[in-house]
């Protein structure tokens, strides 16, 4: 059974940073493209950085050069580091990955984690 739990939110102030990480079981994270979500208060959920199985990673344009993915496949986990943060920041930030069968995509997400930027 596939899972994804999420943890490392909290409130922190402008400027600051927070590594987010999120615990894979149940597949190896080694071989699937992960992703990071965000959903901010009344907002739409929006993609915010992709990490492939060759560790390549992708960002959305908002947080290009202040948030970085990582993976570390012998604790399959994948992290996001985040910096520099803003009160535009706050959202929830949710783990995700998929899988391909017969053509079929199958998403599996985590519950996320909430982080606040405030001061």
């Amino acid at each position: 059974q596939v899972q994804l739990v999420e943890s490392g939110g909290d409130l922190v102030q402008p400027g600051g940073s927070l590594r987010l990480s999120c615990a894979a079981s149940g597949f190896s994270l080694s071989r699937n493209v992960m992703n990071w979500y965000r959903q901010a208060p009344g907002k739409e959920r929006e993609l915010v950085a992709t990490i492939d199985r060759i560790s390549v990673a992708n960002y959305a344009d908002t947080w290009k050069g202040r948030f970085f993915i990582s993976r570390d496949n012998a604790k399959n986990t994948v992290y996001l580091q985040m910096n520099n943060l803003t009160p535009e920041d706050t959202a929830v930030y949710t783990c995700n990955t998929f899988s391909i069968r017969a053509g079929v995509v199958e998403n599996y997400w985590g519950r996320g984690t909430l982080v606040i930027v405030s001061s």
